[in-house]
């Protein structure tokens, strides 16, 4: 007797999280760069410049901030970032003062 399940199956395991188009570290890159854009409207909010001037001053921080977080999405890909710099701090050179490591003993 075949019963159907009320269950559904996730098929979404071990997969990356993704949100428009971003994946990844790259989400929380952008969530980092907009709460570091609130507060600095905050700070000149405070010191009392021209609401239009931050405002302006925020917008095009915030649309090179999005450019710059979706171009390193494209570039790089959900682990890509992560092994480029892995890659820039491999030796490019191993010297050696002997050759007692590769005579045989």
């Amino acid at each position: 007797m075949a019963t159907n399940s009320v269950y559904t199956i996730n098929k979404g395991i071990n997969k990356s999280i993704e949100f428009k188009g971003l994946k990844a570290q790259y989400i929380w890159y952008l969530g980092g760069g907009l709460l570091c854009l609130l507060v600095g409207f905050a700070i000149m909010y405070v010191l009392k410049v021209n609401t239009y001037l931050s405002l302006a001053i925020i917008t095009v921080m915030g649309v090179i901030l999005f450019s710059q977080v979706y171009k390193l999405n494209n570039q790089f890909g959900e682990h890509g970032m992560m092994k480029h710099s892995a890659k820039r701090m491999l030796p490019t050179v191993l010297k050696s003062n002997s050759r007692k490591c590769f005579q045989k003993k």
